[in-house]
């Protein structure tokens, strides 16, 4: 019996590691996010973002519906695997700008219902839940 205790041990302290550190355990998972400014300047029409779930993250861009998985923890943030819904609409360069700024987004601040995504070259999208 007191050999099991320090395996029991080590493999809590394993299970621990696992567990959400990204955005989405600090972020509402009910909440979708709006954006409302892309580099300061008020963004013109309708771009999302959510995270329903442990790493998973969903939106909606100007044109399409888009998703990826984001792994790195919090207040750090990546999006790996991006995919997206391929409909064409006259929003489509507003959609490929938001999509660059969101691609290189590497910061993540959630206060209250605003979450902010930076980088390090000054670039920032600001999101409100509604």
């Amino acid at each position: 019996m007191l050999k099991i205790i320090p395996l029991l041990i080590a493999i809590t302290a394993l299970s621990a590691c696992s567990r959400d550190e990204s955005i989405s355990k600090f972020a509402n998972p009910l909440a979708i996010y709006h954006l409302v400014t892309l580099d300061d300047l008020a963004f013109p029409t309708r771009a999302t973002i959510s995270f329903p779930e442990e790493g998973r993250v969903v939106g909606q861009a100007p044109c399409n519906s888009y998703f990826a998985t984001q792994t790195v923890p919090y207040p750090w943030f990546g999006l790996e695997g991006i995919g997206a819904t391929r409909m064409a609409c006259p929003d489509l360069a507003l959609e490929s700008e938001f999509f660059d700024g969101l691609e290189g987004m590497t910061l993540a601040e959630v206060a209250g219902d605003t979450l902010i995504l930076s980088n390090s070259v000054g670039r920032k999208l600001v999101f409100v839940a509604r």
